[in-house]
């Protein structure tokens, strides 16, 4: 298994968000910040952060069902943590509806959609995408 950036997989990216039913949309063109995990030429994880002045979003972590157990979210997450320090943010936050007890386990903590700074309150993610219900989390770097 191998991380590479992401630019290069841009269908197959897509493929495994809809398969895991992430939002792709409004995925950026480039996929510039995202990262894959690829077991030979097949992507079986990917994950990206969304850069706004010192703030980053963490979106479209997934990994393929057959995968999970293996570590591979992890390793995805740690490299866009390290672009995300390499690149003097402040703190990254995230939505989700179905992992705050990984996310807590990795150093992020619940907070309110009140405590985000506006910059990153005008994504897609926080403005339409997910939904209110959504647990916001942040994680200081």
């Amino acid at each position: 298994m191998q991380i590479e950036k992401a630019e290069n997989y841009r269908a197959k990216v897509i493929a495994l968000l809809a398969t895991e039913k992430l939002p792709t949309d409004d995925l950026p063109q480039t996929l510039e910040n995202f990262v894959v995990a690829k077991q030979g030429e097949e992507v079986i994880g990917v994950a990206g952060i969304e850069i706004y002045e010192s703030y980053g979003l963490l979106r479209s972590v997934a990994v393929s069902a057959a995968e999970r157990g293996k570590g591979i979210a992890n390793q995805l997450l740690n490299n866009l943590e390290m672009l995300a320090a390499a690149q003097s943010l402040q703190a990254i936050f995230l939505l989700t509806e179905t992992a705050p007890e990984y996310f807590g386990k990795k150093g992020y903590q619940k907070i309110t959609r009140a405590e985000v700074p506006a910059e990153v309150q005008q994504s897609t993610e926080f403005s339409h995408v997910c939904p209110q219900s959504a647990i916001v989390m942040k994680k200081i770097l």
